[in-house]
């Protein structure tokens, strides 16, 4: 969901072209790469290692990027080797070309432990990660058979962007210092969005780079899934961002989609705004017990093909199931499978 951004500013004119880089914060080159939904790019970032470069994250595992990655070998690193990949957390457009490229180059990957955990879990399809599990969550939260069937249609949709995993990494965890070239760079884990999200903060500059965490102009997605079916993930998201607020208002912010920008505060404050307006609206709309697929409409006001439809389920079972820690919705289970919610009280 988009919000209002007005009151951030963006202090890099344009972003880059596919292939092309642009300076983003002292040390720091700003790449895109593609992505094959409505959301059709990520940033990605090169961060000056001394006699050679750190990238983080890596794009999505596909060709249209591995022939991106190619034309940033041979024209974009002045002749400096890839040292280090960090991946800031499983999802495919960070992830997916991780296995490739540190093959290409040799360079170990640092990721922190349950996001490697998680992505391996997901190419596997163990646990609750399995297409079963996916699907009979989907259908206790009210997903009809013709949507179930689409969903089950769509297949190992991770494995198309993560076509391999690196065989081994360099875990990272919640306060390490990574020395980048002449830079420190402190892991802040933050949650919700992932299990182990790192995002990296480099006091010397004052720059962020926020993964999916913080974003200057949609929401991040916070969604529960069939692995932690009971779980509350915006709890979480919103724990994780408040701790943000450690770090100074005007923080220049390197975020995963969008374009470069200041003023971290306030766009915390904006996203905290927003979720406080959502979980309102739900809360309004629960007299009556009804599923989180039915609350659907009540936070999204537009057409949802069925990549989308997955993670705006999951946003709303995550929004009834903070509503539902803080006492101000109850659960029904009838006997008949089917969970709904009913406003407390």
């Amino acid at each position: 969901m988009t919000l209002d951004t007005a009151s951030l500013s963006y202090p890099i004119t344009g972003v880059p072209a596919p292939g092309k880089l642009l300076d983003a914060a002292p040390g720091v080159r700003w790449l895109r790469m593609p992505l094959p939904f409505a959301l059709d790019h990520i940033n990605l970032w090169l961060l000056d290692d001394g006699p050679g470069w750190t990238v983080v994250d890596t794009g999505y595992g596909t060709e249209t990027t591995r022939a991106l990655w190619r034309t940033i070998f041979a024209d974009g690193l002045e002749g400096k080797p890839i040292r280090r990949i960090v991946v800031t957390h499983y999802h495919p457009d960070h992830i997916g070309a991780a296995g490739w490229l540190a093959q290409e180059t040799g360079a170990p990957v640092h990721i922190t432990r349950e996001e490697y955990a998680t992505a391996r879990a997901v190419l596997d399809r163990s646990g609750g990660w399995s297409s079963a599990s996916a699907i009979a969550h989907l259908s206790r939260h009210g997903l009809q058979p013709d949507q179930l069937k689409a969903q089950e249609t769509r297949g190992n949709s991770y494995r198309t962007g993560v076509p391999s995993l690196p065989v081994e990494v360099e875990t990272i965890a919640d306060g390490d210092e990574l020395v980048i070239g002449e830079r420190r760079w402190k892991v802040i884990v933050v949650r919700g969005h992932a299990p182990e999200h790192a995002a990296l903060y480099c006091g010397q500059t004052d720059t962020l780079i926020s993964g999916d965490q913080v974003l200057p102009r949609i929401s991040t997605n916070v969604g529960v899934w069939a692995n932690d079916p009971e779980g509350d993930p915006l709890t979480r998201f919103l724990d994780s961002i408040a701790g943000l607020l450690a770090l100074p208002a005007d923080t220049r912010v390197l975020p995963s989609h969008g374009a470069v920008f200041h003023g971290l505060h306030t766009r915390i404050a904006q996203l905290q705004a927003h979720h406080r307006e959502r979980l309102a609206l739900l809360e309004a709309a629960l007299d009556e017990p009804r599923t989180a697929a039915e609350m659907i409409p009540v936070l999204f006001h537009r057409k949802m093909d069925d990549h989308q439809l997955v993670f705006a389920i999951g946003e709303s079972i995550a929004h009834l199931h903070h509503l539902l820690r803080f006492g101000r919705v109850e659960r029904i289970d009838d006997g008949s499978g089917i969970v709904r919610f009913r406003r407390a009280g």
